[in-house]
């Protein structure tokens, strides 16, 4: 049984096969022609990432010429994960990111009644506390200046705070954009049309240079703090938008039965409107999710030495000069990996929640 079952797939495959890649001459030529540059670049990428490259050393003299030299990663690992926090107090960073990753797996895996105090954990203490554990300013910590934040770590918070900040904001744009008081729809809609309107270089440049200059004398606001607010606003704009465009999708009729069983507005919204809103637009909400993610690399530009900051930095030591490419390498993976991440859990999401059958 199992050998006719191999035969029958191969014979499928073989019909796929000239159906579509050899139904014609010109076909056929042209799948053996991509398929030579497929293989070539293959092979070439390989050589460079693996079998040519080296994995062990101390310096740049042990690495060879044809191949990646991953020791200049190996050696700068820790640099680009923790930026230039002091050695003797990365274990707070370690705690933060630990702490981090548990609560995304208890919003996986706890039960939604007990999901309102892990909202008030996740976007209230949370915050609070990793600032003040990061930063060093209470609980008997050494202080530790956000210029010297970095790396991994940096990306993350920066993304982190504009994700979880633009969801809620947006929501609450979204919804005053279609309110019928005109001075909330009014102030609603040009908070969005002025944030879109500009770019986020733009934004952080403002946050960083021009922003200092409204405050009172001798009143100091810290640069990281006014970056994160920056990118949060943002954000926020372009998520109430997909926000609006789920909103619009609803049938009326969802609108009038929650009217007719009695519910009030803020009532329909949290428990009929919003759900079904949200739920259509989840591809939206994620693709605006990996744009911020991807974004956050631009604070590299006002000083600040997120994970392709510090990559950039550290090749420009003398020691380790022409590893350029290798540190784009690991960026990119680090970045893709996230990326993709994130848009397996949308799909997941996606067929979690699916009711159209």
């Amino acid at each position: 049984m199992q050998v006719m079952t191999q035969d029958s797939a191969i014979k499928k495959s073989i019909t796929w096969c000239r159906e579509n890649l050899f139904s014609s001459p010109t076909n056929g030529l042209a799948t053996v022609i991509l398929l030579f540059l497929l293989i070539k670049f293959i092979t070439v990428v390989a050589s460079w990432l693996f079998f040519n490259a080296t994995f062990v050393g101390d310096n740049r003299d042990a690495c060879n010429q044809g191949g990646a030299c991953w020791v200049f990663i190996k050696t700068r690992i820790d640099q680009f994960i923790y930026g230039f926090y002091p050695n003797a107090e990365r274990w707070r960073v370690n705690l933060v990111l630990a702490a981090f990753a548990s609560t995304i797996g208890f919003w996986f895996f706890t039960a939604n009644k007990s999901k309102r105090f892990l909202g008030f954990w996740t976007f209230l203490l949370f915050p609070i506390l990793s600032w003040n554990v990061l930063r060093g300013s209470n609980f008997s910590l050494t202080s530790v200046e956000t210029a010297k934040w970095g790396g991994v770590f940096l990306t993350l918070m920066v993304s982190t705070v504009g994700i979880v900040c633009s969801l809620p904001l947006g929501i609450i744009l979204a919804l005053g954009r279609q309110s019928k008081m005109p001075a909330i729809k009014t102030i609603s809609v040009l908070f969005i049309e002025l944030w879109r309107g500009v770019p986020l270089i733009t934004v952080l440049f403002m946050s960083s240079v021009m922003l200092p200059l409204f405050f009172p004398e001798g009143v100091q606001f810290d640069k990281l703090l006014r970056a994160l607010i920056g990118v949060a606003l943002f954000s926020s704009a372009y998520m109430a938008e997909v926000v609006r465009g789920g909103l619009q999708a609803i049938p009326k009729g969802q609108f009038e039965a929650a009217q007719a069983i009695g519910l009030s507005y803020w009532q329909s919204m949290r428990s009929v409107i919003m759900p079904q809103a949200l739920k259509m637009v989840i591809p939206g909400i994620v693709n605006t999710f990996i744009g911020l993610f991807k974004d956050t690399t631009l604070v590299a530009i006002i000083g600040m030495f997120d994970l392709l900051g510090i990559i950039q930095a550290a090749t420009t030591d003398p020691d380790w000069l022409g590893f350029t490419l290798e540190g784009y390498v690991f960026a990119a993976i680090f970045f893709w990996l996230c990326c993709y991440t994130m848009s397996k859990y949308s799909q997941f999401l996606e067929r979690k929640l699916h009711t159209g059958h």
